[in-house]
């Protein structure tokens, strides 16, 4: 394609995903309930339950509400974000789990960033609140049965690091160094009770080597990253697909096998988070090693055939964790960092605009469940899986696409933030990304 008709294929796409993006926010915005504490969401529009968590609830939300607000210089959105972040001050309490992403650290971090733009000391007070509470039930080693990224240690540490807490994000990760076990490759963990070790991003390896890494930069703590580096290596070993690819199974031995594919390809699980791994070591260690991996995933990636849904299970998620906007926020990181083409990142926003759902007043995506009946789900608000984490990138490639600023307005604790290649070229590692908002 030639260089005129890419940028004007992305500018296109960017337009299409800013109004597919206001849409989602009207839908989104319809979905909450006014009560006296403040707006709450379920993780669908129909769910009576409050969710006020960051993977499928209020804290997800708020964020998406938060890059809105910065998108369009629209107070709507920032006094939307703060009637949430009131209600999810409101809810906490110490029976709350103290994860990043089903607990009380990732309602810090909505508090947190709420009270930085918005600035609200509320909201600051109340997220300090939650952290002190997090600390608190600290046993010396772990916070519950999950030791990795999305409910143990290394979400808890990105967590308290983006929300200025360095203290306790080293007490977070300080126990991947009692606790790794030495494999021919590297290192991993047992990052939960039965048996099998995981590898990828949500409860694996690289989700630990993530925090590690992160964590390690940003306090000069260079025995966490040396550690991230040898965890990493233990993944790189366990590649089916190489020289040119990178595609490593789910685990070893195969978690709940009758119900998790082998081989994945969105963030959670597959190489589109493995590849934000390694782009956070090679920003960090300035070892083009691991950009050279970053590139093999972005391969497989675009070589999978997604966003189309091939077969049953295959590509059946819209959302960010396991699904197309996961692979977008990648595509937009490739488009800043390696002046990438727009039209991989362009095709999963049409995908996204053939799949989306017109509901009064706005639009939503249902995803598909091929093991049960029926087999198409409600749409979900919040981050993982519904409108919340894709309106960040769809509004994020709208900004790219235009060439504005492709910063997120609160970046996202373990991604690693996107550098245009004029400042990776006089870059030194330091800034790599912190997970500061």
């Amino acid at each position: 394609m030639q260089l005129g008709n890419a940028k004007s294929l992305g500018a296109s796409r960017g337009v299409v995903a800013e109004g597919l993006a206001v849409d989602a926010l009207d839908w989104l915005l319809s979905a909450a309930r006014a009560t006296d504490a403040g707006l709450v969401w379920g993780s669908t529009a129909t769910d009576d339950e409050v969710d006020p968590f960051l993977y499928s609830g209020a804290a997800g939300i708020v964020l998406a509400l938060l890059e809105a607000q910065r998108h369009f210089g629209d107070d709507r959105y920032g006094d939307a974000a703060q009637r949430g972040a009131r209600a999810i001050a409101a809810a906490v309490d110490p029976d709350k789990d103290c994860s990043l992403y089903f607990g009380l650290t990732g309602m810090a971090f909505a508090l947190h960033a709420v009270g930085a733009l918005l600035n609200d000391p509320s909201a600051t007070a109340a997220a300090r609140s939650a952290l002190r509470r997090v600390r608190s039930r600290f046993d010396g080693q772990r916070w519950g049965e999950m030791f990795e990224l999305l409910a143990g240690n290394a979400g808890i540490g990105l967590g308290a690091l983006a929300c200025g807490d360095d203290e306790l994000a080293i007490l977070a990760a300080e126990p991947y160094l009692r606790s790794a076990d030495p494999t021919p490759g590297g290192v991993n963990w047992a990052v939960r009770p039965s048996p099998p070790r995981s590898h990828h991003m949500a409860h694996g390896t690289l989700g630990i080597v993530v925090a590690l890494a992160t964590i390690g930069r940003a306090t000069g703590r260079r025995d966490l990253i040396d550690l991230a580096q040898a965890g990493a290596a233990d993944v790189v070993t366990r590649d089916e697909a190489g020289p040119r690819g990178f595609l490593v199974p789910h685990s070893d031995p195969q978690h709940r096998p009758d119900l998790i594919e082998r081989y994945s390809y969105g963030w959670c699980n597959g190489p589109a988070g493995d590849a934000q791994a390694f782009r956070l070591l090679g920003a960090t260690t300035d070892d083009s090693t691991w950009a050279v991996l970053a590139d093999r995933c972005w391969h497989t990636v675009t070589q999978s055939g997604l966003p189309r849904r091939i077969r049953p299970g295959f590509w059946d998620n819209n959302g960010s964790c396991c699904g197309t906007a996961g692979v977008l926020a990648l595509a937009c990181d490739r488009h800043v960092e390696q002046r990438e083409q727009p039209g991989f990142g362009a095709g999963l926003v049409d995908d996204l605009a053939a799949r989306s759902t017109a509901d009064v007043p706005g639009v939503c995506w249902p995803n598909q469940e091929h093991r049960v009946t029926p087999s198409i789900r409600e749409p979900r608000t919040g981050w993982a899986m519904g409108n919340a984490g894709i309106i960040r990138e769809l509004l994020r490639f709208a900004r790219v696409s235009a060439g504005r600023d492709p910063a997120y307005a609160v970046a996202w604790p373990g991604h690693p933030i996107a550098r245009p290649v004029t400042d990776l070229a006089s870059h030194d590692g330091a800034g790599a990304d912190s997970g500061r908002s």
